[in-house]
């Protein structure tokens, strides 16, 4: 037989072969229809979110993040110079742009760097944190090389690393770097066999020296209300250790908390946590809902006199992991509108000296800080720039554990190909330029600090003819004006519909 032919058969024998498994299979109508032929939908479908990345998106097009959002990332974190030339390529007369008011008498005489006392009067141990850290995510939803890029990224910056829900894993204490815990209604290395919060050992690991803060999670802005799922499939020995949960089960997240069912509960819970953790800030989590709810929270704090720490506000636009369709698409608060909203509820009700208020959502360059700044933040949380940082490229692969970067995956081998000791560098650059970038926005702006942005400061496009600055488009409360003059807020409703023993709407 001539090599030709040898060579023939052994393409098209297999081609062949597939294709009648085709013809007779019956649960794609598609491959029974067009043997062979119906694949290549197949192939398609799964490159397509390369090829529209690579190829068909321009450089402001992308979802979530645009091509050009995640260069910026990309430049800053290797270094690279992160300058853009001949001029914005945003249409500013369209509503896709804002901007920061500038000065004539830049201030250059401005601190070269802020951090801000994190604490209340109830806290014996505050922590002095940088204005941008990294955002929860969990040993699991990452990797355990990014988990360490990460932390040892945040102890060469000197900002925190919040551990996500998952608990504190070995990779999380590799190198020393600050971290918050956050605890889900898991309780994951927290909890009794039951799944119940276990004090005992929340205090032996929340006592710890690298343990910083505490964050109490009660929702999340890709999927506020829904708890999160690890199938038993990827819960691994070292996913168990730091969960408290048997190797191979699910690892599931119930939508609510055991431990508290009202606004009252919640914060002698927060106490309870404080105590047990020395005496260290004690703050909330949330995606913002229901308005009545967050003010039910503010009357919580005046009846019982317990105060948070700080509370942080995840944007609707937010989210690291998988999420169903809805509720990322459906549920939840954007970060500005919730962020205004939280920012007037502590203001409104006098609270805002005593409790620090965090932005996370979507938080990539200095630019967007300081208009979180602007609208009531005092440092800003950071998760998929981090991401960013470390290598991802945004192939929308972190819910089934293909991640082609290592960064969100269980994988050994597709890990590999992210080492830790290379990406930390990355991680502590990025977050250094963006603080830099953000610096010289105080700087154009003829500012001491960034607390001294106000919504005055920001502008945005109402219709292609019209602009004005938020202070005129939203509504910013004065000190103590919900428990002076309700009334006369556009939260009356709302406020008289809150109350501090249940977050049920009273009628």
């Amino acid at each position: 037989m001539v090599d030709w032919l040898r060579w023939g058969l052994v393409f098209t024998i297999p081609l062949l072969l597939l294709a009648l498994y085709d013809f007779f299979q019956r649960r794609h109508t598609l491959w029974r229809n067009y043997p062979l032929l119906a694949h290549v939908r197949w192939i398609m479908e799964d490159l397509r979110p390369y090829a529209r990345a690579y190829l068909v998106e321009g450089d402001l097009e992308g979802r979530p993040f645009n091509h050009q959002q995640r260069a910026l990332v990309y430049a800053r974190a290797k270094g690279q110079l992160d300058s853009h030339p001949f001029g914005t390529e945003l249409d500013v007369y369209s509503d896709e742009y804002e901007w920061l008011a500038h000065s004539m008498a830049p201030n250059a005489q401005a601190p070269s760097e802020w951090r801000v006392d994190v604490g209340s009067r109830q806290c014996t141990r505050p922590y002095s944190a940088s204005l941008l850290n990294i955002s929860a995510m969990s040993f699991g939803s990452l990797s355990a090389n990014a988990i360490m890029a990460l932390n040892k990224g945040a102890a060469a910056g000197n900002f925190y690393h919040d551990t996500g829900e998952g608990g504190i894993s070995r990779y999380h204490r590799s190198h020393g770097g600050d971290l918050v815990w956050e605890i889900g209604s898991g309780y994951f290395g927290c909890r009794t066999e039951d799944g119940a919060f276990d004090p005992d050992r929340f205090a032996e690991s929340a006592r710890g020296e690298q343990v910083k803060m505490v964050e109490i999670k009660l929702s999340q802005g890709a999927k506020p209300g829904h708890g999160g799922v690890l199938p038993g499939s990827k819960v691994t020995e070292e996913i168990a250790a730091a969960r408290g949960v048997p190797v191979g089960s699910d690892c599931i997240s119930p939508p609510a908390h055991s431990t508290f069912s009202t606004p009252i509960q919640m914060l002698e819970w927060a106490a309870q946590l404080r105590e047990l953790s020395g005496g260290k800030p004690v703050g909330v989590k949330l995606c913002v809902g229901k308005p009545h709810e967050v003010f039910a929270l503010m009357k919580a704090m005046h009846e019982t006199g317990i105060t948070l720490d700080y509370i942080v506000v995840d944007g609707a636009e937010g989210g690291t992991g998988a999420a169903p369709v809805e509720f990322s698409n459906r549920v939840g608060m954007p970060l500005r509108e919730g962020l205004i909203l939280m920012r007037n509820a502590l203001v409104g009700s006098g609270l805002k000296p005593e409790v620090k208020l965090v932005a996370a959502g979507m938080v990539h360059s200095g630019a967007g800080m300081a208009m979180n700044f602007g609208l009531g933040a005092d440092w800003c949380n950071a998760g998929r720039a981090f991401m960013f940082a470390l290598g991802c490229v945004q192939s929308m692969k972190c819910h089934n554990d293909m991640c082609p970067t290592g960064v969100a995956t269980q994988d050994a081998t597709r890990q590999r190909g992210l080492v830790p000791m290379e990406k930390a560098e990355r991680v502590a650059r990025f977050q250094r330029h963006t603080l830099h970038s953000f610096r010289e926005m105080i700087v154009a702006m003829g500012l001491d600090n960034p607390w001294q942005i106000t919504p005055a400061h920001i502008s945005e496009r109402q219709n292609s003819a019209q602009s004005d600055s938020l202070d005129h488009i939203h509504r910013f409360l004065e000190p103590g004006q919900l428990l002076d003059s309700p009334e006369s807020t556009p939260y009356a409703k709302a406020w008289a519909a809150a109350r501090a023993d249940t977050f049920a709407e009273a009628v």
